[in-house]
């Protein structure tokens, strides 16, 4: 059964808000429980659950929650750096990635494009019909073809040979 998506909303009932606070608690908390195991990092949860009770709740204790956070405020400045992922710097990556897939796709295209004039010349297509620009770049692509071409003979040929 699927659920149904949640309207992110405050929560006006007290009794279905604290319902909804514990089932969520218990379920962040194992998420951190499962991380930690799974992937060996030392991890803490500091909840403050409501205006009305000041005191935090922390996992996996409040001494080991300390630790961790004084580990970390220890660590030099340019680590910290290192290890914290602000949402700015998330952002950048992120559209750096997308910056190196939109360049492969583009040389994808661009191959898939001559690889088309290509198959079009070997058709009867006219070479003055073929943009200048294109012919070096037809020139790689054939050359590469060819080599592939020869190295596949070599292979059969060797193959051939042996049996």
């Amino acid at each position: 059964m699927a659920r149904n998506k949640v309207k992110l909303a405050y929560i006006e009932n007290n009794a279905a808000r604290k319902a909804s606070y514990n089932k969520r608690k218990k379920g962040l908390l194992k998420k951190v429980n499962e991380l930690s195991t799974l992937c060996g990092v030392e991890a803490c949860v500091v909840i403050y659950p409501s205006a009305s009770d000041s005191q935090p709740e922390a996992w996996p204790s409040n001494v080991a929650a300390q630790r961790i956070l004084s580990d970390f405020k220890a660590l030099p400045a340019e680590e910290k750096s290192n290890r914290t992922l602000t949402q700015e710097s998330l952002i950048k990556q992120m559209i750096a990635k997308a910056e190196e897939r939109l360049k492969k796709m583009r040389e994808e295209n661009r191959r898939m494009e001559l690889t088309q004039i290509m198959f079009q010349i070997f058709g009867g297509r006219p070479l003055n019909t073929v943009k200048r620009e294109d012919f070096n770049d037809l020139r790689i692509l054939i050359d590469q073809n060819l080599n592939a071409i020869d190295i596949r003979l070599q292979m059969l040929n060797e193959s051939y040979v042996l049996q």
